[in-house]
Parts: C-alpha cells; structure tokens; sequence
C-alpha cells in the first residue's frame, strides 16, 4: 500500500566520506515496507529540484525508516541540510522487492558501493529463518557500510580491506571453496556489477534477483521514464519504478550487454 506522508527527521548519521544515513518516523511506512522497496522523497518545499528523488529502504527500527545516500547533486545536499525535528515529504513504499519463499536455504546477499542499501532490511526479515553470507564491495574500505548485516566478507579494489578485486570475483570463489545448500543471490550494485553476477548465476544455475539503481522521476509509472530492456517477454521493455525495482537477473538486458 502506498503512502504520502510528512515524516519528521530523527536522525543524521555521517557514516562514511560523503555517505550519510538520515532516519524519519513513519509508523505506517515502517510496518509495510518490504526489502527492495524505495521510498519517493521531495527534499524541500521549493521546486528546485523539480523530481522527487528515489531511495531504498535502508533499515526499520519500530517507528522509524533510514535511508542512505552519497551526497554528490542538489537533491542530496538538501536532504543531508536537514536539522532533526525538520519534516520530509515521503512517498511509499513503492514498487515490488525480494522475493522470500521457500525455494531456498541460503541467501548469498551482494552489495557494490552504496548497492548495500536494501540489504539491511533484507537481513532482518532472513535473520533466524534461512542462512545469510554476506558479499560487500567498494573502492576502498572507507566506502564499506557493514552496518545490520550478518556474515560479511568484504572486497575493495585497492585491497585496503579483505578480497583485491570484484565482489563478484568474491563471490565466486566463496562457491568455488564452499557447500552452500539450495543457495539464491540477491544484489544491488552498478549495473556492470549486476551483469557480472547475472552470468555467474547462470553458469552455476543459482537464482538471482537485482534491484536496479536507475533514474526515476514520478516512481508510479506515469512519466514512464524508467525503462529496463526484458528478455522474451510479452512487453519488450518494463518500468523500474512499477514493475521492479527488482527484476529476475536472467528476465533483463543491461545496457550494452546482450543475453
């Protein structure tokens, strides 16, 4: 069910350089939100910026959601000016997230960068039900966010912290090493990341759910801005903000990659 509400801001955490985790009370939003879910944020009363601007939900705790961000445009240095007791306009939750069932036993969860968004609370609703290993991975260790998650191994491309090299690299050779029981991934990162785990899916016949980092504008599909390529379905092309953000790796076309 979506939402439109005025939330005040509870909380402004600097947890990384430029990476800032902002909370907000919303009882509503915090008991229906489901991981892979975003919220649609209007960051002032002004029209500059004129969009509202999409995250992940990060985590829920009670009464209160977080979301997490890298500051770097206009939208996100208005959201990290926010002072606490200061009100955000929050659409959501939005869209369709992970799919838990009961087709797996353990959750291979992969983050790339700021793609660790959704993991936390995906964690919670796994915790104590299915076995979690944890797969993070940035640049450097200062861009790692291993806050709410279980089982971490981590990957940076400088080696200043864990695996040198991809977390999908990462990945594979954690299955390469290990018996994991009726394994399923699920991932959110840059796309090239994305792509690379969909192959490493397929070749080793693991299901594979992404949630896609895209530009939105309205986040219900009316502007239709926010197409993601199928592969042999009814439609050619799907809308990120309706019908994902989270797709089936094996159902989608990357940018400049061809299945």
């Amino acid at each position: 069910m979506m939402l439109h509400t005025i939330c005040p801001v509870t909380s402004v955490e600097h947890v990384g350089p430029n990476i800032i985790v902002i909370g907000f009370r919303s009882p509503e939003i915090a008991a229906s939100a489901n991981a892979g879910q975003f919220l649609n944020i209007k960051v002032n009363e002004t029209f500059q910026p004129l969009f509202r601007r999409p995250f992940s939900v990060y985590h829920v705790e009670e009464e209160t959601v977080k979301i997490i961000f890298q500051v770097f445009g206009l939208g996100t240095q208005s959201l990290v000016a926010k002072q606490l007791g200061e009100s955000v306009d929050v659409l959501g939750p939005l869209g369709h997230g992970f799919r838990v069932d009961d087709n797996f036993e353990t959750a291979l969860l992969v983050g790339g960068g700021l793609g660790v968004a959704p993991l936390p609370l995906l964690t919670r609703q796994l915790s104590g039900k299915k076995n979690i290993a944890t797969f993070l991975g940035a640049r450097t260790k200062e861009q790692i966010v291993p806050s709410f998650l279980e089982n971490i191994q981590t990957a940076t491309d400088d080696a200043s912290l864990g695996f040198k090299g991809t977390v999908v690299s990462l990945l594979d050779n954690y299955l390469k090493v290990h018996q994991v029981r009726k394994p399923k991934i699920f991932a959110c990162g840059p796309n090239v990341m994305l792509n690379a785990l969909g192959e490493l899916a397929q070749r080793r016949n693991i299901p594979c759910e992404v949630s896609l980092e895209t530009t939105m504008a309205c986040g219900i599909g009316i502007c239709q801005g926010c197409p993601v390529e199928r592969v042999q379905q009814e439609k050619k092309y799907s809308l990120c903000c309706k019908e994902g953000p989270v797709f089936d790796v094996q159902t989608i076309i990357f940018p400049n990659a061809q299945h």
